[in-house]
């Protein structure tokens, strides 16, 4: 009796998240209009994206981000955020966890969402992971916003894993080598809590605390493409660390 009732109440709590999600994005619907309408103005529309779009849906689904810091960003700098994924509250912790502007690489496939894929497909850079040419297409306008002074995330799984039991699934080596050719550094971070809290199971989750642990950056400058798979098996060693760490 208790798990069909649980089931009923995260059924709730979930389309409580759609309408966080899709409420403050229709009431500034043409103030939004006009941020993307230009990449000039994407420093002003991920302030929005910031402080109002990822505050009002994590404070209004009862998770409260906490943030250890081994090392603090710079302002005017660019880097290559990473982190695990775990979850869809994984965007917004992360859009809380910069005050730096930055661009996510992500999956096509979210652009089907209504209201939020609109405007995803307008800042983001998407790619088809099924398609070669999609991939390359993805250095070229990562290597466009970086050269405009912006930031890259990438979440390195390429998605998350389907089985519940892995910690953390392989990392791919995209977001490694655009650091590399940009001789920005990686800043590796661990989202320690959001599958307790807002997982892809539909049955499980709730309110609480999401700690991000920002370790510190690992460097880039001298570097060579041929150190690409040690920068890649570092930043997830030192990820997969703090969250056997939990367990």
């Amino acid at each position: 009796m208790l798990k069909p009732l649980r089931c009923f109440l995260m059924l709730l709590y979930r389309i409580w998240f759609y309408l966080l999600a899709g409420i403050p994005i229709l009431l500034f619907f043409p103030v939004l209009l006009i941020l993307t309408s230009t990449e000039r103005l994407y420093p002003q529309f991920f302030w929005f994206a910031r402080n109002i779009w990822a505050t009002t849906i994590l404070y209004g689904m009862g998770f409260f981000p906490t943030f250890e810091k081994e090392q603090k960003l710079e302002k005017g700098k660019s880097y290559m955020l990473v982190a695990n994924h775990v979850s869809m509250a994984d965007i917004m912790l992360m859009l809380r966890a910069s005050r730096n502007p930055f661009v996510f690489v992500g999956k096509k496939e979210l652009v089907k969402l209504p209201v939020f894929g609109f405007f995803y497909r307008k800042v983001c850079i998407m790619v088809d992971r099924s398609c070669t040419k999609s991939r390359s297409g993805v250095f070229k306008r990562a290597q466009a916003r970086l050269n405009q002074g912006l930031s890259i995330c990438i979440f390195p799984e390429g998605g998350v894993p389907i089985e519940e039991d892995i910690v953390l699934d392989r990392f791919k080596d995209g977001a490694f080598s655009l650091a590399i050719d940009h001789q920005i550094p990686v800043v590796p971070m661990t989202f320690r809590d959001n599958k307790k809290r807002f997982p892809f199971e539909f049955c499980k989750g709730g309110p609480g605390r999401m700690r991000v642990h920002i370790h510190r950056f690992l460097d880039t400058e001298g570097k060579d493409l041929s150190c690409k798979s040690q920068l890649r098996d570092q930043t997830r060693k030192v990820i997969l660390d703090c969250l056997l760490e939990e367990q």
